[in-house]
């Protein structure tokens, strides 16, 4: 999964440089700055593969494409809000409400087959849940560990 390899290569990026400027190992600025980033990566694809996103959000919900350039827009606020201290809690809370959100959304996704990168239904099907719902447990407790710990 490109996210979660996003948020693993740039926090070790981000420690490594740390560690070689200040001396000291910042856990708690290498895993926000980390998050923003797979925030920023990820709202990309909200504004370039908008169609396929559209598919992914369940029957019953209306104003598909506009809640997926919303859902972009909102992750690229949440990513600027982690990294700013006197913001980043109240940004974590808000991402992780936000990650418990649009499971639905990932769940409907693997339930229909979609492939958002080429707007069609033959994606990964239900197994890909078996990924993907760890890996949203995963960002959340990332977010609940580093975005709620104000320090910098």
């Amino acid at each position: 999964m490109k996210p979660l390899a996003v948020l693993l290569v740039v926090f070790c990026i981000v420690m490594s440089v740390t560690r070689l400027t200040g001396g000291t190992w910042d856990y708690i600025l290498s895993g926000n700055i980390a998050m923003a980033a797979m925030l920023l990566f990820t709202a990309i694809g909200h504004f370039v593969y908008r169609e396929g996103m559209a598919m992914m959000v369940p029957d019953a919900i209306p104003a598909k494409k506009q809640l997926v350039y919303l859902t972009g827009i909102m992750e690229i606020v949440f990513a600027a809000g982690l990294c700013i201290p006197d913001a980043r809690r109240l940004a974590a809370d808000l991402l992780i409400l936000f990650f418990l959100l649009i499971l639905p959304a990932n769940i409907n996704a693997a339930q229909k087959t979609v492939d958002f990168q080429k707007a069609n239904n033959r994606g990964y099907g239900v197994g890909y849940l078996w990924l993907r719902i760890p890996m949203q447990v995963f960002f959340i407790l990332w977010v609940a560990y580093f975005g709620m710990i104000v320090k910098y």
